[in-house]
């Protein structure tokens, strides 16, 4: 079944803060990766793995670079679940 808009944010905010360190409340769609959650490349990369894995969709490498803020992302997952 396909996540919601506010479900894929919710486990984004649980994956950002696995890896980053980053409090689940500080997560929000206007929230830069870089600039506002310092999550550097490497980082990204894990972030991008996990998503794939709990919202089982593809993210390819292209689509990673678009992915400025955690919205993007958000939107990116919605439109391209399984």
């Amino acid at each position: 079944m396909a996540a919601t808009q506010a479900e894929i944010l919710e486990g984004l905010a649980e994956i950002v803060n696995e890896i980053a360190g980053i409090p689940v409340e500080d997560v929000q769609t206007e929230k830069s990766f870089t600039d506002d959650l310092d999550v550097d490349s490497l980082s990204m990369v894990e972030v991008v793995v996990a998503a794939e894995e709990r919202f089982e969709t593809k993210i390819p490498d292209d689509a990673v670079k678009d992915l400025k803020t955690v919205g993007d992302a958000v939107d990116y997952i919605l439109k391209n679940q399984a």
